[in-house]
């Protein structure tokens, strides 16, 4: 039985990844071991986990990962109001498969995209 999920993403600076995820998108540092190369968010239910990879071309990263979310106009505001990079393709939309949503890159070019179910 699966139960969650964790995705890996590349990072190329512990401290600013830590920096963005905490002060950017509200994530806190998860566990209490600090491991070199390895950096590990939690925020609400979610977690996710960074490996260095200190040569990324932060251009040819295809890193992704889909949040489902609730409130998504809050935190949409929020993210705005923080100056977090809003991908430029990834304004807040509703499209036609039932899902308001919006995408914002980090420091490395992952891009994180924030979905909430809405009602058609």
């Amino acid at each position: 039985m699966l139960t969650n999920i964790h995705p890996k993403l590349p990072m190329r600076n512990k401290a600013a990844t830590a920096k963005f995820y905490t002060e950017k998108l509200g994530f806190t540092i998860f566990g209490s071991a600090d491991y070199a190369g390895y950096l590990m968010l939690q925020k609400d239910e979610i977690q996710i986990h960074f490996f260095e990879f200190s040569t990324l071309i932060p251009k040819e990263n295809y890193g992704q990962v889909y949040i489902r979310a609730t409130q998504i106009d809050d935190l949409y505001q929020n993210l705005c109001e923080k100056k977090a990079n809003i991908h430029p393709n990834g304004a807040l939309t509703v499209h036609p498969w039932g899902q308001k949503e919006f995408s914002v890159l980090d420091p490395d070019n992952n891009l994180l995209t924030f979905g909430e179910t809405i009602s058609q």
